[in-house]
């Protein structure tokens, strides 16, 4: 029995002990595995998702990598479905994608699809910060003298707040503003979750990219579609897990950040325990 073919048999079964043909129709494994093709949502977000500006494929990226790993060993082919972090919800509901990865598994989330118990990868809040500027702890930040830029109204913003209170914090609209302050030297610093301040590292070709201690990591996950049937989520559980203890989903982030230029040992790691 080949790979594809015991999938099948398996999904089959989990939907006759569910209870026939409307669990049927709810079953996203089967749904894959009779199409042929594993639907997975993409938006322009290195280091997870990158379209290349030539051909218009989507060639690199953590969760394209993961996307591909995945669609292979259900035998099926890797299928990109365009969306935004706003509509990737709205294209599970609609059954226009099967997976979306890099959602975080927030209580609002969870009203309106299904996660995986096992954690995707972890994230930290870091800061990029001035070549100069000697960082370790948060509290090295904690100075009237440093002067920190941060989106408005965030959990960035909040935890900030709470353990620098003493520097200098310069609030603005969004992510592109207070990068774009520290680009200016209106700051000597700026502090997001770290992705988004790795390609900010590369197109300024200056700073250096810090998570202080202690540690302020989050999870992040896959949302898929709620249903009654869990061979998919099941799947989908294992799967990342496996990814997570084995070392590959690091080793796919690594892969992204040295064809983005980037030396992996000056970026922070995505897995809790390298951090």
């Amino acid at each position: 029995m080949n790979r594809r073919t015991m999938f099948a048999a398996l999904a089959a079964a989990a939907m006759i002990g569910l209870g026939g043909a409307a669990q049927a129709q709810d079953s996203t494994m089967q749904q894959v595995l009779d199409s042929g093709v594993l639907r997975v949502g993409v938006t322009q977000a290195p280091p997870w998702y990158s379209k290349d500006p030539m051909t218009g494929e989507w060639t690199g990226g953590l969760a394209v990598s993961m996307g591909k790993a995945m669609a292979e060993d259900l035998g099926v082919e890797f299928e990109p479905v365009e969306v935004t972090w706003g509509t990737a919800i709205a294209a599970l509901q609609a059954n226009r994608i099967d997976l979306m990865y890099m959602l975080d598994a927030t209580e609002e989330r969870r009203q309106a699809v299904n996660f995986p118990e096992t954690p995707l990868l972890y994230y930290s809040l870091a800061v990029l910060a001035r070549d100069d500027l000697d960082i370790t702890d948060w509290a090295d930040l904690n100075d009237p003298s440093i002067r920190i830029s941060v989106p408005s109204a965030t959990s960035m913003d909040a935890f900030l707040t709470a353990n620098t209170p003493d520097a200098d914090i310069q609030r603005f609209p969004g992510n592109s503003e207070a990068i774009a302050a520290f680009q200016a030297g209106r700051v000597d610093a700026v502090t997001l979750f770290h992705p988004p301040l790795i390609a900010a590292r590369q197109r300024l070709g200056s700073g250096k990219i810090v998570v202080p201690q202690p540690v302020e990591s989050r999870p992040s996950s896959v949302a898929l579609r709620q249903e009654a049937d869990t061979a998919f989520v099941d799947w989908v559980n294992e799967k990342i897990g496996g990814y997570y203890s084995s070392g590959q989903t690091q080793e796919w982030y690594e892969e992204f950040l040295r064809d983005f230029g980037l030396d992996p040992s000056t970026v922070p790691a995505v897995m809790r325990e390298r951090l």
